[in-house]
């Protein structure tokens, strides 16, 4: 798996479009097409183009994502009757997304997930940032990773890969530092989706780069996501209260949060107030090579599995779904959806016993999380 990196260094000094995307216009044609990448003109924002690619493999795994906050906005694969259907939450036009739906398939930055009240001290200065979560920052802030475009490189059109880069400038989202960023999206012939988080500041500033993508396994959104099955591999959780966790690491075993072993989603979920939204203390020491989480759906037989160098994943089981948003002619019910966010913890600048989320000048962040897709039939 290492051999899909690409450093930070190598990355981030090329800001010019590779030849693939650089005659992108406004037009609604679809401009470029092979077998691994295709390019859509998709609207624009902020008087800018945006642009929809979609990533092919040769086992009928498809992932569409655009420019504007590096969303995936659809994944498509085969259940093991071979029928085709999404299984994530997406639109299918760009005014879905321009609307501020929950973050749907949306890079976050650059803090994901929540800060209390939106404060932290870094070398001894106090840092106030938005306050967009009742009384707390998330996800960045009011115009986060989620709500800005990156430029997109095509690394080679013939693999299904992407480049995407971000500046984000010295007080930002009143962030401290230059921040520098590329995300590596990749598909791969084993229907895993890589990607890869490096980032470097000329100033400390705090960092936790994350995707926020919605699964539903069933390619139904009729059916809600309480009969799939997960397993996390995780023995704690850091409880919260207001949304923020406590600074305690507390044992899943004998409680509601245990999904140590293979356990429906809704089984449980009526004992948890206002249903799953928390931070999972994983047991596998930063190895990408061992599974953080497994989704299942017995129905359809696909099954997803997530693995990742981060520390932690955030288990959000839609809760905040309501019915008030649709697509492709469905409502998005609460429980239509849940997050697998790979991360470092909730309001870890403010937790000194928590791994650290502070990057410094000269420092090299780089997380990698993978989201493979298969059918067990």
């Amino acid at each position: 798996m290492k051999s899909y990196l690409k450093t930070a260094l190598s990355i981030c000094t090329s800001l010019i479009l590779f030849s693939a995307c650089k005659n992108h216009g406004n037009s609604s044609s679809q401009i470029t097409r092979d077998k691994a990448v295709s390019v859509i003109s998709w609207g624009s924002y902020e008087n800018k183009p945006v642009y929809l690619y979609k990533l092919n493999n040769a086992n009928g795994s498809v992932i569409t994502i655009s420019n504007y906050g590096g969303t995936i906005t659809g994944w498509t694969f085969p259940d093991k009757k071979g029928d085709t259907s999404q299984i994530i939450i997406g639109f299918d036009s760009l005014s879905g997304y321009l609307a501020h739906p929950p973050y749907f398939g949306a890079l976050i930055g650059r803090y994901g997930n929540r800060i209390a009240k939106g404060k932290f001290t870094l070398d001894g200065k106090a840092y106030q940032l938005a306050v967009n979560d009742g009384d707390n920052h998330l996800h960045g802030g009011i115009k986060g990773f989620d709500k800005v475009l990156w430029d997109v490189q095509i690394p080679d059109s013939s693999k299904p890969e992407l480049v995407l880069h971000y500046l984000s400038k010295d007080g930002e989202e009143n962030y401290p530092g230059n921040l520098d960023v590329t995300v590596h999206y990749i598909l791969d012939s084993a229907n895993q989706l890589h990607i890869t988080y490096d980032a470097a500041t000329d100033k400390a500033t705090p960092l936790n780069l994350t995707n926020h993508t919605y699964f539903n396994l069933s390619g139904n959104l009729s059916k809600t996501i309480l009969r799939e099955s997960l397993l996390l591999n995780a023995d704690k959780y850091t409880p919260v209260k207001d949304q923020i966790p406590t600074g305690a690491l507390v044992e899943v075993k004998g409680t509601p949060f245990d999904f140590t072993t293979a356990t429906a989603i809704g089984a449980r979920i009526d004992s948890v107030p206002g249903g799953y939204d928390h931070n999972y203390v994983l047991n596998t020491n930063g190895d990408i090579n061992k599974a953080a989480a497994i989704l299942s759906d017995s129905v359809t037989g696909r099954k997803l599995t997530v693995y990742t160098t981060q520390p932690g994943i955030q288990f959000y089981s839609g809760n905040f779904l309501d019915g008030t948003l649709q697509t492709r002619g469905e409502k998005i019910v609460k429980y239509a959806g849940l997050c697998l966010e790979t991360q470092h913890f909730p309001d870890s600048p403010n937790e000194p016993s928590y791994p650290s989320t502070i990057l410094k000048p000269g420092e090299h962040y780089h997380q990698e999380a993978i989201y493979k897709i298969e059918v067990d039939k």
